[in-house]
C-alpha cells in the first residue's frame, strides 16, 4: 500500500454514464523495469568523430574554383575584361555558382562541427570510402 498510489478519475463522455475508474501504479514495478538499474545498465562510450580530411579538402578546392569563376564571370559580364563574344560570359558565372555552392555548404558544416555547434558533426559530411 505504501509503494503504490491510487488515482481516481472520472471518465466522462457524452454518450456514456460517468463512472469512476481506479488506476494503480506500483513504484517497485517501475524500479525493477528501469534502465537506470546498475546491474542491467550497459555503458557505451562514443568514440571521437573521424574527421573526413579528403572531403574537406575537396570542398575547399570546389569553394576556391567556384569563387574564382564567379569573380571572372562578374568581371566579364560587367565589361572590365574585354571579350569578343559577350554571350559566353553567362555560362562562366553559372558554372562558378554551381561549383561554389557545394564547396561552401560542406565547408560550413566542417567549420560548425569543428567549433562544436549543436546539431553539426563530421558525420554530416559525405566521406570517401577508403
Amino acid at each position: 500500500a505504501a509503494e503504490s498510489f491510487f488515482v481516481t478519475r472520472l471518465l466522462t463522455s457524452p454518450a456514456a454514464v460517468c463512472r469512476p475508474v481506479k488506476l494503480s501504479l506500483s513504484l517497485t514495478h517501475i524500479h525493477s523495469n528501469s534502465i537506470l538499474s546498475s546491474s542491467t545498465a550497459v555503458r557505451f562510450k562514443k568514440s571521437p568523430p573521424k574527421v573526413p580530411y579528403k572531403a574537406i579538402a575537396l570542398a575547399a578546392v570546389l569553394f576556391l574554383i567556384g569563387s574564382v569563376l564567379i569573380i571572372i564571370g562578374a568581371l566579364l559580364l560587367t565589361g572590365y575584361i574585354e571579350v569578343s563574344h559577350p554571350d559566353r560570359t553567362i555560362p562562366v558565372l553559372i558554372i562558378g555558382i554551381l561549383v561554389f555552392l557545394p564547396g561552401f555548404y560542406h565547408l560550413r558544416i566542417a567549420y560548425y562541427a569543428w567549433r562544436g555547434y549543436h546539431g553539426y558533426s563530421y558525420e554530416d559530411i559525405p566521406d570517401f570510402d577508403d
